[in-house]
């Protein structure tokens, strides 16, 4: 390695064109040493603020036409944990029903939904109908992309307002009908 710093720098000495890629030739390399100074952290937080202020932000999501496989993405991860935290709090309150003497048996769950009236059966349902059937064609269009199917921009947006269709569709049999 030092034979080969030496061959350079001689080289460098005797104005032949450098070997170098980045460095043009026959020059010297201009270096420059980091001048560094303590400075207290309050001043270097002040100084960090400063620098902040001028640099550019990036555009990202204004520069771009929203598309459908942005919002069904999202909403695929909203209605996920929305499914799954719900089922997460029931599970929790009914293994602890029998400490706190709640009764959250099948039968009592009957009585108690069939007491409401008609307009929070419908609203009750309609919460879970749709974000279940949203989650679960959105997750086979998923799947059908694992298995490198449908992948084209023209499909996979017609197959993300297919699933909106599917789902508003089977939501409403589901509230109204089911």
């Amino acid at each position: 390695m030092a034979s080969q710093r030496v061959f350079q720098l001689g080289l460098r000495r005797a104005g032949v064109p450098s070997l170098s890629k980045f460095q043009p030739a026959g020059r010297m390399a201009q270096r420059r040493f980091a001048a560094t100074q303590h400075v207290e952290q309050s001043e270097g937080q002040e100084i960090l603020r400063k620098q902040r202020l001028q640099r550019p932000v990036s555009p990202h999501l204004s520069i771009y036409q929203p598309q459908i496989t942005w919002y069904a993405s999202a909403f695929n991860r909203v209605t996920g944990v929305m499914l799954s935290g719900g089922l997460y709090l029931f599970g929790m309150a009914y293994l602890a029903a029998p400490a706190f003497g709640w009764h959250l048996e099948t039968p009592s769950m009957v009585a108690a939904v069939a007491s409401w009236p008609l307009i929070a059966k419908i609203a009750a349902k309609a919460t879970v109908a749709f974000p279940f059937f949203f989650h679960s064609i959105n997750g086979i269009r998923h799947l059908s992309w694992d298995l490198g199917l449908g992948m084209t921009n023209k499909t996979v947006a017609r197959t993300g307002w297919a699933a909106v269709g599917a789902s508003v569709a089977l939501g409403l049999y589901y509230t109204f009908l089911g």
